[in-house]
């Protein structure tokens, strides 16, 4: 998978450079690095259009405060750039995410095992972090779970590991369903299904939880699809946008029945809870 590094020059310490985030989120970007001068964002070469940088609505409001360059991303051995950089992390004390070549930390509950063949999608990240508090605190015994979007599989992993059944995974990424296949032989957990696919696949699935953590524009899209294959009182847990996104996110939930119950907030990164 070939990724567009988009380098915008502003003040970090700007106020504006949050829109800047909220915007590029709501082009496709996936993931944000701050850096002294501004800030680093990332897409998929796919879903990358150079003509809708320039047409962002606070960027053509304030031409004078941002430039930006942007480039293709080396095919790089992403193993070996996470080998140097990637630390181990710990939620609220009970889960552990590190990678092979981290030691096992035997002082917690769940110790999970991912290798990512990219340079996103692990705990690191404000959203996952978000959702693994959620999966923590829900009773997953015997419950049929989906991860849409799974990428690493990591909250598949969890979710097993917690007692879930019936663990689906999906991804219409065919490095991260590669990468999801490994990871879960690494943490045992071999009848977690994984498939290469989107939200079309779920008119024959059934679920008591649903795990998206995706992006805003993907989740509009796909949240009827979810509501359908939701079983009745099941629990959809999303993430990947901004508080400011919650009531366009709510209003889409109750058109097909879906309550909204709570969410939980880091730097402005939410995960939510909606109940059928």
């Amino acid at each position: 998978m070939v990724y567009i590094e988009l380098n915008i020059k502003m003040n970090p310490e700007n106020p504006l450079m949050e829109i800047v985030m909220v915007e590029l989120g709501e082009l496709g970007f996936e993931s944000f690095v701050d850096i002294e001068d501004g800030m680093l964002a990332y897409i998929q070469e796919t879903f990358f259009d150079e003509q809708s940088i320039s047409k962002m609505q606070i960027i053509k409001e304030n031409p004078s405060l941002f430039s930006y360059t942007f480039q293709i991303m080396e095919d790089k051995n992403w193993n070996e750039v996470w080998e140097s950089n990637y630390d181990a992390v710990v939620i609220n004390n009970r889960c552990g995410i590190r990678a092979p070549f981290h030691p096992e930390n035997k002082d917690i509950e769940f110790d999970l095992v991912i290798m990512p063949k990219m340079s996103f999608g692990t705990a690191h990240h404000e959203t996952t972090s978000n959702m693994i508090e959620f999966l923590l605190e829900e009773n997953l015994k015997n419950k049929s779970v989906l991860d849409m979007g799974c990428g690493t599989s990591v909250l598949a992993i969890l979710a097993a590991k917690l007692g879930a059944r019936d663990v689906v995974a999906i991804d219409n990424d065919e490095w991260a369903y590669n990468n999801s296949l490994e990871n879960i032989v690494m943490n045992n957990v071999p009848d977690i299904k994984v498939f290469l696919g989107d939200a079309s696949l779920l008119p024959s699935m059934h679920f008591d939880v649903i795990i998206a953590n995706i992006n805003r524009n993907i989740l509009l899209n796909d949240i009827q699809a979810y509501a359908l294959s939701l079983n009745s009182n099941g629990v959809l847990l999303m993430s990947g946008f901004y508080e400011q996104d919650i009531p366009i996110i709510k209003e889409e939930c109750a058109k097909y029945d879906i309550a909204f119950e709570r969410y939980i907030s880091k730097n402005n990164w939410v995960a939510v809870r909606f109940i059928k």
